[in-house]
């Protein structure tokens, strides 16, 4: 009995352990895009001279668009945010699986 308690625990200590690195990775790329970002944007806002119309163009915020969008789908992994297939999405693909099974198990019944 008392392996089975090492292995339990040996086991959620693992899984702890990879939840504090998908965090901690959502962080750094957090921080990364940010100091990468303004550090572009800086740099454009320089080379326009400090003219906003200059600036407020689309074709200036690529990068910040399409990595942002990269970094909500990080998010949205890491903290485990779907709202396509959640918990009900789940649980009636189950069901539904379960109920298959059951129609198929009674067929072959009838059969023998």
């Amino acid at each position: 009995m008392e392996i089975i308690m090492e292995n339990t625990a040996d086991i959620k200590r693992a899984r702890a352990k990879k939840r504090m690195e998908e965090l901690k990775g959502f962080y750094i790329h957090t921080a990364v895009f940010t100091v990468i970002n303004i550090f572009i944007l800086g740099n454009i806002l320089v080379q326009v001279n400090y003219n906003a119309d200059r600036f407020w163009r689309f074709e200036h915020f690529f990068t910040f668009t399409f990595w942002g969008l990269g970094l909500l789908f990080h998010a949205a992994k890491v903290f485990r945010f779907n709202p396509f297939f959640g918990k009900d999405w789940e649980k009636r693909q189950i069901a539904r699986f379960m109920e298959k099974e059951r129609k198929e198990m009674d067929k072959a019944a009838k059969k023998f």
